[in-house]
């Protein structure tokens, strides 16, 4: 049986997603465990060669890891016929120029979203890697994630019946940095660095409620900068510019409402970082990224409301777990490895530079929104992301 090896640029694994996610928890994993298993019983290799800026931080992961292969330079990497696969996890700003010398040297594609800073740049980008006729992914990582594919689970089952709304709940007090030091980095809370909890949540946003109700047909979003002042990670004060909360009403699919608060700026009382409550007219669910609660028709409670009482009842308990049926792998590693079988089959990955394009649009028009005050739409039909 012939044995096939992937070559994997990978652009970017000196930050933390892209080292932890991507190299060692997906490519790494998949190469000490033998490889790729593919569908006819044999495995290909990966070959994994590592690109950035920095010689040193290069060498000490590659020496760390046992990886032969690493390199400052770009270009020479993207000449070589042996590495077929270009993966980005550059910051965004820098990830276009990076992404079309891919295109041009003819290399397959995989990137973190979003792919552009805008959708006009993220909307060329798709058409340019459809033109080339390039394999193509964009990562997509929540809907691999234990909680999400039980939603799935339930929703094609015919669980809800016909769904009706989803009420979203993410996030987390992220530290102001002066009395503590903040968890996430400075340039997030900066608009003029690409800073957001819009531009960097929405598009995931995007990605899950098309996975599993729908495209987003309009946005009505309130954004807010709620803490004014952060400390950066050198102990200067600067000027928070960017939204660090946003407040959102998505129209998905038929007709299902989705309400979605999204905030860096709030104490975390559920039993995930984010959760999603279905509500349908045959039964309910409560999942978050790992874990899911349902509640059918049958045994819902009667509850009636008296403001003179106490309200003794523990609704919680009226809920029943919904079991994993089955091992869930890391939801970055999955995707990868889905993505992986794909382009050695030689067939489309579902999660196209198209579907990225979709999610800076929703971010776009979300601000949009919140700076109008008032719904916006985001056009319709397959192109509409585009």
């Amino acid at each position: 049986m012939t044995t096939q090896t992937i070559g994997i640029i990978l652009n970017g694994v000196t930050g933390r997603m892209g080292y932890r996610q991507h190299l060692v928890r997906s490519i790494l994993a998949i190469r000490d465990e033998g490889g790729l298993r593919l569908p006819d019983g044999s495995r290909a290799q990966l070959r994994p060669v590592l690109v950035g800026r920095s010689k040193d931080r290069l060498e000490q992961i590659a020496h760390r890891h046992g990886i032969a292969e690493y390199t400052t330079d770009l270009d020479a990497a993207l000449a070589d016929d042996g590495l077929h696969v270009y993966a980005d996890f550059l910051l965004t700003s820098a990830r276009v120029p990076a992404l079309r010398r891919a295109i041009a040297a003819g290399k397959a594609l995989y990137s973190e979203k979003p792919t552009a800073e805008t959708h006009a740049e993220a909307a060329d980008l798709a058409r340019e890697v459809e033109r080339a006729g390039l394999h193509n992914g964009v990562v997509h990582d929540k809907i691999y994630l234990p909680g999400l594919r039980k939603l799935k689970r339930l929703l094609d089952s015919g669980f809800f019946g016909r769904v009706l709304s989803v009420r979203g709940e993410f996030g987390y007090w992220v530290f102001e940095g002066d009395w503590q030091p903040a968890q996430r980095p400075s340039w997030n809370y900066r608009r003029e660095d690409g800073g957001g909890i819009v531009v960097d949540m929405f598009p995931h946003w995007s990605y899950v409620l098309e996975h599993l109700f729908g495209p987003v047909r309009t946005v009505y979003a309130h954004t807010a900068t709620h803490i004014p002042k952060r400390v950066d990670e050198q102990g200067r004060t600067y000027a928070a510019t960017a939204d660090d909360a946003a407040y959102a009403i998505f129209e998905v699919g038929r007709d299902v409402v989705v309400q979605m608060n999204s905030s860096w700026c709030v104490r975390v009382d559920r039993d995930e970082l984010v959760e999603f409550q279905v509500d349908g007219t045959r039964g309910s669910a409560v999942v978050g990224l790992f874990n899911g609660r349902v509640q059918s028709r049958e045994v819902t409670p009667r509850p009636v409301w008296n403001p003179d009482l106490a309200d003794a009842h523990d609704y919680r308990a009226d809920w029943a777990a919904v079991p994993d049926n089955g091992e869930f792998a890391n939801g970055f590693r999955a995707q990868w490895e889905e993505y992986l079988r794909d382009f050695a089959a030689g067939r489309p990955h579902r999660f196209d530079f198209a579907s990225a394009a979709r999610g800076v649009l929703l971010a776009e028009r979300a601000l949009e929104s919140a700076a109008a005050g008032r719904r916006v739409g985001l056009g319709e039909g397959p192109e509409a992301g585009r």
